[in-house]
This record gives structure tokens, C-alpha cells and sequence, in this order.
């Protein structure tokens, strides 16, 4: 479990808040388990907005490359109304935050992932003055159809590099065909394996995810989709494979 104070400072009579991640690890489309803590401070306040936030760490190419923590992936409200918090006074909240099925994910076949971070924030508003504190970083394990296309483009030669969460480009959803229900995608990044005379280049790939399949973009290509209600590792291979020669096949 994961305990953070986060609030800095709203002058001398500020509260205080806790938040404590209570699932360890989540996957996409799985309910994440928090606790929050409201404490006041020395005076009487009037709290307009409590809630939390899952948020990516994500690059935005259109405008300056940089990669940040300011890009939400859901919200959800501790406190659905404004309230009054006494002084001294205690809080405690269960919340349930429903993971998007294209959240992305931190760790694949159980192990970390190079390039992809996930935490909750909590926001405060008291008074006029909105808090977004510290957060905690938490583990999202890819689903077990996920896990499997690594296996296959291991199977394939390809060697995974990183993966990267960026902000969609204007053009991207439709240049490609991409389905899509927010505006950032992962991208997973593998070195061609040396049979396909690609050395020194790497396999971008775009997964969305959905609730019964997901889509597949190689090389930012349009998208083979890949039903869970067929999950068979030879056939998701063998289409994964003619997907992307058909693209790469020079």
C-alpha cells in the first residue's frame, strides 16, 4: 500500500489529506480501491472539490515534445457536493475508480516496462485555492491478451525496446484508422529481428484496447483487430505477422 500527504500548504488553518492506494496492482479495465483522509485544520472551511485522478505521464510532439505528468486518464469525485469542514474534523472516504480499458499499462509478463507511469493524484479545492498534490505511482498489469502479443512478436525475432504514452497527433485517428476513446495511445516500441533486413529500425506499435478485442496498429499502420473470445496464440501470430509484412515488405 502506498500512503501519501500530500497537501502543501493553504496557510495555517489548511487540511490535510491521505490517500491510500488500497489495490496493489490493477489491470485495464479492472476497479482500482482507494482510501481518502480528510483531516481539518485550525478553522472552519469550505471545501468546493475533493476528487481523484488517474494520470499518465505522456509526450506531446504537437507541442514542444516535452513529456509530463498533466494529461488525466479518469476522474472521479470523492465529494459529489461542496461541504463545510470543521475544524479538527475527520473524513474518511472508500472510492472505486474504474480503470479505462485503454489505460496503459506499466508492467507486461509481470515485469516493468521501460517508458510507461501511471499514479493517482488527488485535487483539493478549499476557499478558492486548488491543491493538486503529490501522488502515488501504481502498477497496471497488462491483460492477458496483452501479455500474449509480446509472446508473439518474441515468437516473431522482435526484441521490445520501451514503451511510450503520447498525446494523439490531429491527423493520426483518421490518416490510420484508429478507434479510439482518449486522446493519448501506447506505443510499443520493438527492434526488427535481424531475418527482416529492418537493422538498426524499430516496430512502433500502437495498441487500443477495448472491453472484447483490441487493435494492433504496427508501424502506425491501420489496425488488425484481435477478438479475446479467439485467443489463440498460432492465429493471433500468424495474423500479427502477414499485418505487418504486408506493410513491410520491401
Amino acid at each position: 500500500m502506498a500512503l501519501r500527504t500530500f497537501l502543501r500548504t493553504l496557510g495555517s488553518n489548511a487540511p490535510t489529506v491521505d490517500t491510500v492506494v488500497d489495490t496493489e496492482r490493477v489491470t485495464p479495465g479492472a476497479p482500482l480501491d482507494l482510501t481518502v483522509r480528510l483531516r481539518g485544520g485550525g478553522a472552519d472551511l469550505d471545501v468546493e472539490r475533493l476528487r481523484l485522478e488517474l494520470v499518465v505521464r505522456a509526450e506531446d510532439r504537437e507541442v514542444d515534445g516535452s513529456t509530463a505528468w498533466n494529461h488525466p486518464y479518469a476522474v472521479t469525485a470523492v465529494t459529489e457536493e461542496p461541504f463545510r469542514l470543521p475544524a479538527g474534523a475527520e473524513l474518511t472516504r472508500q472510492v472505486r475508480v474504474d480503470v479505462p480499458w485503454t489505460m496503459p499499462f506499466t508492467h507486461a509478463r509481470g515485469e516493468r516496462l521501460r517508458g510507461s507511469r501511471v499514479a493517482v493524484r488527488t485535487e483539493l479545492a478549499v476557499d478558492g485555492a486548488v491543491d493538486r498534490g503529490d501522488f502515488d505511482e501504481i502498477e497496471v498489469h497488462a491483460l492477458p491478451a496483452q501479455d500474449m502479443l509480446f509472446d508473439i512478436y518474441e515468437d516473431l525475432g522482435f526484441r521490445f525496446h520501451e514503451s511510450e504514452v503520447k498525446v494523439f497527433s490531429q491527423a493520426w485517428p483518421e490518416r490510420y484508422k484508429a478507434r479510439r476513446s482518449t486522446d493519448y495511445w501506447q506505443e510499443l516500441d520493438f527492434h526488427f529481428p535481424e531475418s527482416w533486413d529492418y537493422q538498426g529500425w524499430e516496430l512502433e506499435t500502437v495498441l487500443i484496447t477495448f472491453a472484447e478485442e483490441m487493435d494492433v496498429h504496427p508501424g502506425g499502420n491501420p489496425p488488425v483487430t484481435l477478438a479475446y473470445a479467439d485467443m489463440d496464440r498460432e492465429k493471433w501470430a500468424q495474423a500479427v505477422e502477414e499485418h505487418v509484412r504486408r506493410h513491410w515488405n520491401r
